[in-house]
């Protein structure tokens, strides 16, 4: 089983930027695809991104232009860098890892092993 391990979320104004990093125990080239995902307060959890094991980037329409997904094979790490931030990106983002890759990217059943969340707030 994966472990991973979001940080860099806080706090900041709309327009502003941040970076969040998802560090996983195990080797992530080993996993086909792996994601982020955020969860409003009273609302489902929702695709932002994906990056596959051969670097393809997938976003959800909201955050294309804004958002970029890259990952660091040597340091296990996935980043997604966040950048025009706004009001509605208010969440708990997660990264998870896709071990088999046998469902589509976007959705949550696609995924085998998640973070514990990171809270984004942004404030207007």
């Amino acid at each position: 089983q994966v472990q991973l391990a979001e940080s860099g979320g806080g706090l900041v104004q709309a327009g502003g930027s941040l970076r969040l990093s998802c560090a996983a125990a195990s080797r992530i080239f080993r996993y086909v695809r792996m994601g982020w995902f955020r969860q409003a307060p009273g609302k489902e959890r929702d695709f932002v991104a994906a990056i596959s094991l051969t670097g393809n980037t997938y976003y959800t329409d909201s955050v294309k232009g804004r958002f970029t997904i890259s990952r660091d094979n040597a340091k296990n790490t996935v980043y997604l860098q966040m950048n025009s931030l706004k009001p509605e990106d208010t969440a708990v983002y997660y990264c998870a890892a896709d071990l088999d890759g046998d469902s589509s990217y976007y959705t949550k059943g696609a995924y085998d092993d998640w973070g514990q969340g990171a809270q984004v707030t942004v404030s207007s």
